[in-house]
């Protein structure tokens, strides 16, 4: 299974694309930080640029790296929501068209998972794209077999570990303001 890990984070690492179990569903990925990466998951996916894509991260220290400031709540959310939790934040920065939206935000996940997409996030130490592994206004996949052939047949690797998926949907949806208000995009 490292050689695996190893040769994922070796593809994403050299601008390829993966197909991986995140910490809610299936989900298609990139280096978050690679422009070209990400204009592929794009043509992937069949989805309009102007739909930005979420990306992950290991660790909520690394969101100064991706957000010109982080209200206090956001920590406080984080820390208590037991399901995963998608923060869109105001001030993106370090990221490429496709992850910052139009009004300047970026959407991020701190993945509390201990199993394979921690594994893959921790020794990555770079934001991963992770969109869900459909084409674009389908159907999120829940288990392996839902992943379209074509998405499975055109990504440079697919990372299936030892995988057992305890979520089925999607993680919830939080928009913050810079003053700390928030409004619930999805439950």
């Amino acid at each position: 299974m490292q050689n695996e890990l190893n040769n994922c984070l070796n593809i994403i690492r050299s601008g390829g694309t993966i197909v991986f179990p995140t910490d809610t569903i299936w989900g298609l990925g990139c280096d978050a930080t690679n422009q070209t990466a990400v204009d592929t998951i794009f043509k992937l996916k069949k989805r309009d640029k102007q739909k930005p894509l979420l990306i992950l991260l290991y660790d909520e220290n690394r969101l100064f790296d991706y957000v010109k400031e982080v209200p206090d709540i956001a920590f406080d959310l984080i820390d208590l929501n037991s399901k995963p939790l998608t923060i869109i934040y105001p001030g993106a920065k370090n990221l490429p068209e496709g992850i910052i939206a139009k009004d300047g935000s970026v959407a991020i996940r701190i993945c509390k998972d201990d199993g394979s997409c921690g594994d893959l996030l921790y020794k990555l130490r770079k934001p991963l794209v992770a969109t869900s592994a459909n084409i674009s206004g389908k159907n999120a996949p829940f288990a392996f077999n839902q992943i379209p052939n074509e998405l499975v047949e055109n990504v440079d690797v697919v990372y299936k570990p030892n995988y057992i998926g305890t979520i089925d949907k999607p993680s919830q949806i939080i928009k913050l303001n810079r003053d700390g208000s928030f409004k619930i995009i999805r439950t």
